[in-house]
């Protein structure tokens, strides 16, 4: 069921376009912001869970449509937002959530992989940036929402090369807010904590989520909610005047050091 306006924020006459939105962390946050009375654009590599999800949610009453396309690719990325601003009109905010998830020690890092994560995760959220400028109604002005992380600032085994990219999106918020305010855009990110999400579970140990949750302050793990709600919030009227913020959400484990 989708999440109702009144007990969240309202998203009404809002178009958003969202990255990796086929299942995970995006397509909770894409059903968070349809909830909330957004028109969601769900881009994703792949076809199927994307469909998916778009129809799921406008099975659940919100206005959703699907776009099949691969975010490093700009053009098949370009085309997609295209298509939503034709439908709609412009675009109003773009969250740049897609990311190859992969832990692995530098030493097996290959070529095909470290290319394959720094075009999603940051070359697709630099398009993603620039793709807004292109459709929003620059009287409007729009949002845009990276997707960071705690990894960015402290230090994991494995986790090299994910670490980076989310370095560079922290970057990349900060330097686009100075540059982009004066257009009436604002660039923020979100930096979720440990959230069991499917793609992440695989690639961990049910008791690497146990200790997860003991050094967590609030003592518990994220749930995909929590860092929809945080996305929500930062696209909504309540934050007009928030800009260039990393927002954590992760239970404290980024204050505690």
């Amino acid at each position: 069921m989708l999440e109702s306006p009144t007990r969240m924020f309202d998203l009404a006459d809002q178009i958003v376009l969202i990255t990796g939105a086929g299942r995970g962390l995006g397509r909770s946050v894409a059903e968070t912001l349809a909830g909330c009375g957004a028109t969601v654009g769900l881009v994703d590599v792949e076809a199927t869970s994307c469909q998916a999800a778009a129809d799921a949610i406008r099975r659940a009453g919100g206005t959703a449509f699907a776009y099949p396309a691969d975010v490093a690719d700009r053009a098949a990325f370009a085309l997609a937002a295209a298509q939503l601003a034709a439908e709609r009109g412009r675009l109003d905010a773009v969250v740049n959530n897609a990311m190859l998830l992969r832990y692995e020690p530098i030493g097996e890092v290959t070529e095909a992989v470290l290319d394959r994560m720094l075009a999603i995760g940051i070359k697709g959220s630099v398009w993603g940036a620039q793709l807004l400028l292109e459709h929003m109604d620059p009287a409007r002005g729009g949002a845009v929402i990276n997707m960071a992380s705690p990894v960015a600032e402290r230090g994991y085994p494995g986790t090299a090369i994910y670490s980076l990219v989310k370095g560079a999106l922290v970057s990349l918020t900060r330097t686009l807010a100075a540059e982009l305010g004066p257009r009436r855009v604002r660039v923020n990110a979100v930096a979720p904590g440990s959230i069991p999400t499917p793609g992440a579970v695989a690639l961990n140990d049910p008791k690497e989520y146990e200790r997860r949750a003991r050094t967590i302050p609030l003592r518990r793990l994220g749930r995909e909610e929590d860092n929809a709600q945080a996305v929500a919030f930062l696209l909504s009227p309540a934050a007009a005047f928030v800009n260039g913020e990393i927002l954590h959400v992760d239970g404290g484990i980024a204050a505690a050091g």
